[in-house]
């Protein structure tokens, strides 16, 4: 049973960075290689199904702890357990629909990484430029390495107390003290917390990577049309002018309409999980920053947690305002293509009208720029971050008046 292992169009192993790499191991997030077998297949659909059943009992003792002090009206035990019960319920839905889309995303990133991905080997400028654009989200990734480190030492002073602490807050509906009992129970802790805490920071990186990589080819366009409209104008072939910028916007365009839709094609296979991520963002980061503000000593754990999120939703918005404000300009990259000095060279008047009336069909077809959304129903930008963020901290206030209230009380 291997996984997909990304390679460049000429069959070249693609050097992943280390979250990528981590991510590349979590047996749900990351698609099978097209070279495992039968066998294999099986294997990883019973490893899926294992998954589902571990999230699904989680998800029962963790809630059943939220409802016993929900109905203590202990609020600040109740935060304590609810980051990890919302991030759980993120994980079952976005793991729900990467499941079901599994082939699609193996044949989705065999396109990008063979057509779009930046060739270091090619372009190393470029690759430099567009690498530098993921070091904040290879920091939040340290950050959520961090934090699960944090959870993932609690059985050992577990052991060390000889008390029997599960990871999470969590309320079973049958005694797990027995030893034969609590050990698998904790084990599956454990499986659960690598298993989320990696898909919080992949797929995060793998987005943003499939983001700026795109952002990148959209520039290296922009680049090769004005290094060709150069040569067009040293050049100056007067009858054949026209004729010529006419050919490289026609090619141009074709590598243009091909990144458009690798961009609908990558909407389309992120917009649920997009919309799931962002729909719960506010939620936790609200739960975080209560935990963190009450008590940071004890809480740090909430603290790094917080701090991880914030910077990764504010990366990820600054990533997709990027690709927009690229997007914008394509309109206007076809429009300054000096094809005024072109007309005003050029000695044929068939030539001159064919090439105005395919710029203006270049300038019309990337009249808007391109956002991936959540659904239709918001776009990943950095305005989209600070609204989540201005969300949150409403929340907040909402929940340190109501400590307050009970604490007077």
């Amino acid at each position: 049973m291997v996984r997909y292992v990304p390679r460049f169009a000429d069959g070249q192993k693609v050097k992943l960075a280390w979250p990528l790499a981590v991510f590349r191991l979590n047996h749900i997030f990351w698609p099978l290689d097209p070279s495992t077998g039968k066998w294999g297949r099986y294997l990883d659909k019973v490893l899926a199904v294992a998954m589902s059943l571990v999230f699904m009992q989680h998800n029962d003792a963790e809630l059943r702890y939220l409802r016993f002090e929900a109905s203590n009206r202990n609020l600040d035990a109740f935060l304590t357990g609810m980051p990890t019960y919302l991030i759980l319920v993120e994980a079952q839905f976005r793991s729900l629909h990467i499941l079901l889309h599994f082939e699609k995303l193996q044949k989705f990133l065999e396109i990008f990484y063979a057509n779009i991905y930046i060739d270091p080997r090619k372009e190393p400028e470029m690759f430099r430029k567009v690498d530098g654009k993921m070091i904040i989200n290879r920091l939040v990734s340290a950050m959520y390495g961090a934090v699960i480190s944090l959870y993932l030492i609690a059985p050992v002073f577990s052991i060390i107390n000889q008390s029997k602490d599960f990871l999470y807050s969590m309320i079973f509906p049958f005694d797990s003290d027995p030893l034969y009992i609590f050990v698998p129970l904790l084990l599956t802790n454990v499986w659960v917390g690598i298993v989320i805490d990696t898909m919080m920071f992949g797929e995060t990186n793998l987005l943003c990577e499939l983001i700026v990589h795109l952002n990148g080819s959209y520039m290296l366009l922009k680049r090769d049309l004005q290094l060709a409209i150069e040569k067009i104008l040293v050049a100056r072939d007067r009858p054949h002018m026209a004729k010529q910028l006419k050919v490289l916007i026609t090619k141009t365009l074709r590598k243009n309409v091909a990144l458009n839709q690798f961009g609908q094609q990558l909407e389309a296979q992120y917009t649920v999980r997009v919309f799931i991520m962002f729909a719960f963002a506010a939620g936790l980061l609200c739960a975080l920053s209560f935990k963190a503000y009450t008590n940071p000593m004890a809480n740090y754990i909430y603290a790094i947690w917080f701090g991880a999120k914030t910077v990764e939703l504010l990366s990820l918005g600054q990533i997709g305002s990027d690709l927009a404000f690229t997007t914008d300009s394509l309109s206007t990259m076809y429009y300054l293509t000096h094809w005024e000095q072109i007309l005003q060279y050029s000695t044929s008047p068939s030539e001159n009208l064919r090439l105005l009336k395919l710029i203006n069909l270049a300038i019309e077809m990337n009249s808007k720029p391109f956002y991936v959304t959540g659904l239709k129903y918001f776009r990943v930008s950095l305005q989209a971050g600070l609204k989540i963020l201005q969300a949150s901290f409403s929340y907040f206030t909402f929940l340190t008046s109501m400590q307050r209230r009970q604490m007077s009380n």
